[in-house]
C-alpha cells in the first residue's frame, strides 16, 4: 500500500454529510497524517534522507498536494519522533527505535522486540551467496548500459516526476551496472513498500521447505476454526483469494488503509472480516491478507523476537543481506504488507534467490516448486503469490511483454515504482527504486530500462 492514503483526503473534500456519518472522515484524515508521519520517520531515521524533501515528495500526490498548507509535520531528532497533523488536528505520531524502524503510536506504547539486531546480523564471512559486487559503485561496462542508466534517471521538464533513487543491474550473479541519486549509496536502506509482501512469500516458502506450513493447509488462525472461514487455506492468503471483504481501495475508508495507519494489532483488526465469496474463486488486491500471513509467521516461529531471528537466520544472512530493517506493528507482528527497508543491492540479492530457483550456495531455502508456484498467475489476474507476473493472459501482462519485459518475468512491486524484475531466461535481476508519481510513465520507463539492458548484455 505505502503512501496511497492520500486519496482519502480527496474523497473527504467531496463527501456529503450523510456519507460522513457512515464513512467517518476523521479516520480518513488520520490515515493521511499517519502516511506522512510514518514515511517521514522511516525515510529520515532509517534511510537518512532529508525530512523536508521526504515530506514534499509525500504530498506530491493529488489529494495531499491540494492540502499542502494544511498538512504539518515536525521531526524531533532528540526524541526520535515525527508528528503530523491537519492544521494541528487529527495528529499522528511515529516513533523510531534503532534496528526496528518506525511505528505509529495510537495511545498505548507500541511493543518493541527485545532483540539485538547486531547479534542477529551475521558478518559476511563468508555468505552462502557469492558476493555480487565490491564496495564501490559499479560503473556500466559499455555505452549501451550507460545509456540505459541515463534514461532511467532522466526527468521530464514538467511534473509528474519519476524521482529514480537507485538502479542495480545483476547479470549472471554479478552487478554489472548501478547508479544512485544524490545522498544515496550502496548501503542506504530504501523503503520497498509492497515489495515487503514478496519477502513474506519467502518466509512462508522457507516454513514450507521446513515442513512447518504448507500452502494447502487451512490457515492456522484460531478465529476461523468455527465458521466458513475455516475453509481458507494459506495459498488463498498468498494469492489474495480468501473471499473476505478486505479489498484494497486506497480510499482511507477501506480496511487496508485503516489497518496500516490506525491500528495497533493490524492482523487482529481484519481477522473477523465478512466472507463475500468462496475461497479461491475471487481475486482482489489486499494488504490485509499478507498481514495475516505475517501473523502466521509470528505464531509458527514462537513470537516477535523469534520471527525476527527466523528472518535473519533463514533468509537475510544466507543471502548476505546486511542493510535490512523490518518494521513491526504496535502489537509485535512483522509489518508484512508494506514496511521493509533495504539497500538496492540487498533487494537485488533477494531477487537472485528467486532467479536461482530458491537455492543459495548449493543450499535450498525455498521448496523446489516454490518459485514457479509464486510466479504462476492467480485466476484471471496478473498476480501470482506475493509477486506480479508476466506469466498470465491478462492484458497488463501482455502490455508489459509488448514493452520488452520477457514473458517469463515476474516482479516484486511496491508503491511509487519500487520494482525487482526477475527474468530467468535472461539471467537478469533489475532493481529500480524511487518516488515516482506517474505510474503509467513509470511502467513505460521500466519497460525501456529492461529492454535496453537485455540488448546491452546480449551476446
Amino acid at each position: 500500500m505505502g503512501w496511497r492514503g492520500w486519496t482519502a483526503v480527496g474523497l473527504l473534500l467531496t463527501a456529503s454529510a450523510a456519507a460522513a456519518i457512515v464513512y467517518r472522515p476523521d479516520r480518513a484524515i488520520r490515515v493521511a497524517t499517519g502516511v506522512v508521519a510514518h514515511n517521514v520517520c522511516s525515510k529520515t531515521f532509517v534511510s537518512g534522507l532529508d525530512p523536508q524533501t521526504v515530506f514534499s515528495e509525500t504530498i506530491e500526490r493529488d489529494g495531499l498536494r491540494r492540502l499542502r498548507r494544511l498538512l504539518l509535520f515536525q521531526v524531533d531528532r532528540t526524541a526520535r519522533t515525527v508528528d503530523a497533523s491537519m492544521a494541528g488536528l487529527f495528529g499522528s505520531r511515529a516513533l523510531f527505535h534503532e534496528g526496528f524502524g518506525c511505528v505509529l503510536k495510537h495511545g498505548r506504547e507500541p511493543y518493541v522486540p527485545k532483540s539485538d539486531i547486531d547479534a542477529l546480523r551475521v558478518p559476511k564471512t563468508p555468505p552462502l551467496l557469492e558476493e555480487i559486487a565490491g564496495p564501490d559503485v559499479v560503473a556500466p561496462s559499455n555505452p549501451a548500459l550507460q545509456a540505459a542508466l541515463d534514461h532511467a534517471f532522466e526527468e521530464p521538464a514538467e511534473p509528474p516526476f519519476r524521482r529514480t533513487k537507485a538502479v542495480v543491474i545483476v547479470h549472471d550473479g554479478k552487478v554489472i551496472a548501478e547508479r544512485y541519486a544524490a545522498g544515496i549509496g550502496v548501503n542506504t536502506p530504501l523503503l520497498g513498500f509492497s515489495m515487503t509482501k514478496s519477502v513474506v512469500n519467502a518466509l512462508i516458502g522457507i516454513l514450507t521447505q521446513q515442513g512447518l506450513v504448507t500452502p494447502s493447509m487451512p490457515a492456522p488462525i484460531a478465529e476461523w476454526r468455527g465458521d466458513l472461514r475455516r475453509e481458507i487455506e494459506v495459498e488463498h492468503l498468498l494469492r489474495m483469494t480468501t473471499g473476505l471483504a478486505l479489498d484494497e481501495t486506497n480510499s482511507g475508508f477501506d480496511p487496508s488503509s485503516q489497518m496500516i495507519y490506525l491500528r495497533d494489532d493490524m492482523a487482529g483488526s481484519v481477522v473477523n472480516a465478512d466472507v463475500i465469496a468462496p475461497p479461491g474463486t475471487r481475486w482482489a488486491y489486499s494488504s490485509p491478507t499478507t498481514q495475516l500471513l505475517a501473523r502466521i509467521i509470528r505464531d509458527a516461529t514462537g513470537g516477535p523476537e523469534q520471527s525476527l531471528a527466523f528472518a535473519w537466520r533463514e533468509l537475510f544472512n544466507p543471502l548476505g543481506m546486511q542493510s535490512v530493517t523490518l518494521e513491526f506493528d504496535a502489537s509485535g507482528t512483522l509489518q508484512g504488507s508494506t514496511y521493509m527497508l533495504a539497500s538496492a543491492r540487498d533487494w537485488a540479492r533477494f531477487g537472485l534467490l528467486y532467479l536461482n530457483d530458491g537455492i543459495v550456495g548449493g543450499k535450498r531455502l525455498l521448496h523446489e516448486d516454490w518459485v514457479d508456484f509464486s510466479a504462476a498467475a492467480t485466476l484471471d489476474s496478473d498476480y501470482g503469490a506475493g509477486f506480479w507476473t508476466n506469466r498470465s493472459e491478462h492484458e497488463r501482462a501482455k502490455g508489459r511483454v509488448r514493452l520488452g519485459i520477457p514473458r517469463d518475468a515476474f516482479f516484486a512491486s511496491g508503491d511509487l515504482g519500487q520494482r525487482i524484475v526477475i527474468m530467468p531466461s535472461q539471467r537478469l535481476v533489475i532493481v529500480r527504486l524511487g518516488d515516482s508519481v506517474d505510474p503509467t510513465g513509470d511502467i513505460r520507463g521500466l519497460g525501456r530500462l529492461v529492454k535496453e539492458v537485455i540488448a546491452a548484455v546480449a551476446p
